[in-house]
Protein backbone atom coordinates (compact mmCIF):
# COMPACT_ATOMS: atom_id res chain seq x y z
CA UNK A 1 0.00 0.00 0.00
CA UNK A 2 1.31 3.64 -0.86
CA UNK A 3 -0.02 6.79 0.23
CA UNK A 4 -0.23 9.84 -2.98
CA UNK A 5 3.03 12.06 -1.93
CA UNK A 6 1.09 15.28 -1.67
CA UNK A 7 -0.19 13.91 1.10
CA UNK A 8 3.36 13.56 2.78
CA UNK A 9 3.90 16.67 4.01
CA UNK A 10 6.49 15.85 6.99
CA UNK A 11 9.95 14.75 7.68
CA UNK A 12 10.51 11.90 10.56
CA UNK A 13 11.66 14.54 13.25
CA UNK A 14 8.78 16.83 13.27
CA UNK A 15 5.87 13.94 13.48
CA UNK A 16 4.25 12.84 16.73
CA UNK A 17 7.30 10.07 18.71
CA UNK A 18 9.45 10.82 15.32
CA UNK A 19 7.68 8.55 13.23
CA UNK A 20 9.76 7.34 10.27
CA UNK A 21 7.07 7.02 7.91
CA UNK A 22 3.86 8.91 7.27
CA UNK A 23 1.01 9.58 10.20
CA UNK A 24 -2.26 9.64 9.29
CA UNK A 25 -4.35 10.62 12.51
CA UNK A 26 -7.78 9.53 12.47
CA UNK A 27 -10.59 10.81 14.93
CA UNK A 28 -13.62 11.92 15.56
CA UNK A 29 -16.79 12.90 18.56
CA UNK A 30 -18.65 10.34 20.52
CA UNK A 31 -21.04 8.42 18.63
CA UNK A 32 -19.36 9.29 14.82
CA UNK A 33 -18.17 6.19 14.28
CA UNK A 34 -14.97 6.42 14.78
CA UNK A 35 -14.61 2.72 16.01
CA UNK A 36 -16.73 1.20 13.05
CA UNK A 37 -14.00 3.36 10.72
CA UNK A 38 -11.05 1.92 12.69
CA UNK A 39 -12.43 -1.87 12.67
CA UNK A 40 -13.36 -1.34 9.15
CA UNK A 41 -9.57 0.10 8.17
CA UNK A 42 -7.72 -2.78 9.57
CA UNK A 43 -10.23 -5.20 7.86
CA UNK A 44 -8.73 -3.69 4.15
CA UNK A 45 -4.79 -4.27 5.61
CA UNK A 46 -4.43 -0.83 6.93
CA UNK A 47 -1.75 -0.36 9.42
CA UNK A 48 -3.67 1.16 12.36
CA UNK A 49 -2.83 1.83 15.73
CA UNK A 50 -5.67 2.53 18.20
CA UNK A 51 -4.33 5.27 21.11
CA UNK A 52 -6.92 4.02 24.07
CA UNK A 53 -5.63 1.03 24.08
CA UNK A 54 -1.64 2.36 24.04
CA UNK A 55 -3.03 4.21 27.02
CA UNK A 56 -4.04 0.54 28.91
CA UNK A 57 -1.15 -0.62 27.87
CA UNK A 58 0.49 1.56 29.65
CA UNK A 59 -1.93 1.08 32.12
CA UNK A 60 -0.81 -2.38 32.72
CA UNK A 61 2.42 -1.65 33.25
CA UNK A 62 3.95 -3.01 36.71
CA UNK A 63 5.77 0.13 36.75
CA UNK A 64 2.44 2.07 36.30
CA UNK A 65 0.35 -0.08 38.90
CA UNK A 66 3.53 0.54 41.52
CA UNK A 67 3.08 4.30 40.70
CA UNK A 68 -0.72 4.56 41.55
CA UNK A 69 -0.50 1.95 44.72
CA UNK A 70 1.64 4.41 46.10
CA UNK A 71 0.19 7.45 45.37
CA UNK A 72 -3.30 6.46 45.58
CA UNK A 73 -3.83 3.28 47.18
CA UNK A 74 -7.43 3.30 47.24
CA UNK A 75 -8.42 3.03 43.86
CA UNK A 76 -5.74 -0.70 44.08
CA UNK A 77 -7.84 -3.95 44.61
CA UNK A 78 -6.20 -7.26 43.68
CA UNK A 79 -3.55 -5.34 42.22
CA UNK A 80 -5.32 -3.93 39.92
CA UNK A 81 -5.97 -0.52 38.69
CA UNK A 82 -9.82 -0.12 39.82
CA UNK A 83 -10.89 2.57 37.18
CA UNK A 84 -13.81 3.88 38.20
CA UNK A 85 -12.28 4.76 41.48
CA UNK A 86 -9.31 6.31 39.90
CA UNK A 87 -12.05 8.73 37.09
CA UNK A 88 -13.74 9.74 40.13
CA UNK A 89 -10.61 11.22 41.40
CA UNK A 90 -10.23 12.54 37.93
CA UNK A 91 -13.15 14.42 38.38
CA UNK A 92 -12.56 15.37 41.98
CA UNK A 93 -9.23 16.91 41.90
CA UNK A 94 -7.92 18.32 38.32
CA UNK A 95 -4.24 17.80 39.78
CA UNK A 96 -4.79 13.98 40.26
CA UNK A 97 -5.68 14.16 35.93
CA UNK A 98 -3.40 15.95 35.41
CA UNK A 99 -0.38 13.94 37.14
CA UNK A 100 -2.24 10.85 35.77
CA UNK A 101 -2.25 11.57 32.12
CA UNK A 102 1.71 13.41 32.43
CA UNK A 103 3.04 10.08 33.45
CA UNK A 104 1.21 8.32 30.90
CA UNK A 105 2.12 10.65 28.21
CA UNK A 106 5.73 10.31 28.94
CA UNK A 107 5.36 6.42 27.92
CA UNK A 108 3.12 6.95 25.47
CA UNK A 109 6.05 7.17 22.50
CA UNK A 110 7.88 3.54 23.37
CA UNK A 111 4.26 2.09 23.50
CA UNK A 112 3.98 3.33 20.35
CA UNK A 113 7.59 2.51 18.84
CA UNK A 114 6.99 -0.96 19.92
CA UNK A 115 3.28 -1.47 18.11
CA UNK A 116 4.90 0.11 15.03
CA UNK A 117 8.00 -1.82 14.87
CA UNK A 118 5.08 -4.82 15.57
CA UNK A 119 3.20 -3.98 12.09
CA UNK A 120 6.77 -5.01 10.26
CA UNK A 121 7.59 -2.73 7.46
CA UNK A 122 4.85 -0.17 6.22
CA UNK A 123 4.28 2.39 3.31
CA UNK A 124 2.63 4.80 6.35
CA UNK A 125 0.32 4.26 9.33
CA UNK A 126 -3.07 5.08 10.73
CA UNK A 127 -3.01 6.63 14.66
CA UNK A 128 -6.68 6.51 15.97
CA UNK A 129 -7.05 9.41 18.61
CA UNK A 130 -9.92 10.64 20.07
CA UNK A 131 -8.64 13.83 21.27
CA UNK A 132 -6.19 14.79 18.12
CA UNK A 133 -7.78 18.22 18.13
CA UNK A 134 -8.88 19.25 21.95
CA UNK A 135 -4.58 17.88 22.04
CA UNK A 136 -3.51 20.36 19.58
CA UNK A 137 -1.31 17.72 18.13
CA UNK A 138 -3.04 18.26 14.37
CA UNK A 139 0.32 19.64 13.06
CA UNK A 140 2.02 16.44 14.47
CA UNK A 141 0.39 14.31 11.81
CA UNK A 142 0.94 14.28 7.65
CA UNK A 143 -3.09 14.22 7.31
CA UNK A 144 -5.77 14.17 9.59
CA UNK A 145 -8.67 12.96 8.71
CA UNK A 146 -12.52 13.07 10.67
CA UNK A 147 -14.99 10.71 11.11
CA UNK A 148 -18.06 13.05 11.22
CA UNK A 149 -22.01 13.11 11.50
CA UNK A 150 -24.09 15.98 12.28
CA UNK A 151 -24.72 16.54 15.87
CA UNK A 152 -28.65 15.37 15.60
CA UNK A 153 -27.18 11.97 14.36
CA UNK A 154 -24.55 12.07 17.77
CA UNK A 155 -27.56 12.62 19.74
CA UNK A 156 -29.73 10.10 18.76
CA UNK A 157 -27.04 7.65 18.16
CA UNK A 158 -26.16 8.20 22.11
CA UNK A 159 -29.68 7.81 22.94
CA UNK A 160 -30.09 4.51 21.24
CA UNK A 161 -26.71 3.14 22.04
CA UNK A 162 -26.40 4.12 26.20
CA UNK A 163 -29.63 4.25 27.05
CA UNK A 164 -29.89 7.83 27.96
CA UNK A 165 -32.55 10.90 27.66
CA UNK A 166 -31.76 13.80 25.27
CA UNK A 167 -30.52 16.09 28.15
CA UNK A 168 -28.06 13.83 28.96
CA UNK A 169 -26.85 13.02 25.47
CA UNK A 170 -26.02 16.93 24.97
CA UNK A 171 -24.40 17.34 28.68
CA UNK A 172 -22.00 14.68 27.36
CA UNK A 173 -21.90 16.51 23.58
CA UNK A 174 -21.31 19.80 26.15
CA UNK A 175 -17.80 18.77 27.22
CA UNK A 176 -16.25 18.16 23.92
CA UNK A 177 -15.06 19.67 20.91
CA UNK A 178 -17.98 20.84 18.83
CA UNK A 179 -18.11 18.43 15.54
CA UNK A 180 -18.38 21.49 13.66
CA UNK A 181 -15.56 22.57 14.77
CA UNK A 182 -13.27 19.61 14.73
CA UNK A 183 -14.82 19.57 10.74
CA UNK A 184 -13.13 23.05 9.94
CA UNK A 185 -9.66 21.46 11.59
CA UNK A 186 -9.39 18.57 9.87
CA UNK A 187 -7.82 17.97 6.00
CA UNK A 188 -10.35 14.65 5.38
CA UNK A 189 -14.05 14.31 5.71
CA UNK A 190 -15.54 10.77 6.03
CA UNK A 191 -19.37 11.38 6.32
CA UNK A 192 -21.11 9.11 8.41
CA UNK A 193 -24.46 10.24 9.00
CA UNK A 194 -26.31 6.68 7.04
CA UNK A 195 -25.92 3.61 7.77
CA UNK A 196 -22.70 0.83 7.24
CA UNK A 197 -23.48 0.52 3.30
CA UNK A 198 -22.72 4.15 3.08
CA UNK A 199 -20.22 4.37 5.58
CA UNK A 200 -18.27 1.57 3.57
CA UNK A 201 -18.83 3.72 0.26
CA UNK A 202 -17.26 6.98 1.76
CA UNK A 203 -14.33 4.76 3.22
CA UNK A 204 -13.73 3.57 -0.65
CA UNK A 205 -13.67 6.80 -1.64
CA UNK A 206 -11.52 7.98 0.90
CA UNK A 207 -9.17 5.51 0.20
CA UNK A 208 -8.83 6.05 -3.51
CA UNK A 209 -8.35 9.72 -2.96
CA UNK A 210 -5.37 9.09 -0.78
CA UNK A 211 -4.17 6.75 -3.26
CA UNK A 212 -4.16 4.19 -1.36
CA UNK A 213 -4.27 0.47 -2.81
CA UNK A 214 -6.56 -2.05 -0.95
CA UNK A 215 -5.93 -5.93 -0.11
CA UNK A 216 -9.12 -7.86 -1.69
Amino acid sequence: MNLKNEYIKLTPDSRLYNTPIPLIGLTGGIATGKSTVSSLFKKKGIALIDADKLVKEVYALPASIKMIKEKYPDVISDHKIQFPLLREKFFKNPNVKSSIETYIYAHLPDIFNQKLKSLGPQAFVVYDVPLLFEKNMEHLFDLTVLVYCRKETQITRLMSRDGITEDMANTILSHQMDIEEKRKKADMIIENDQGLTELETEIEKTLKKLGIYQRS
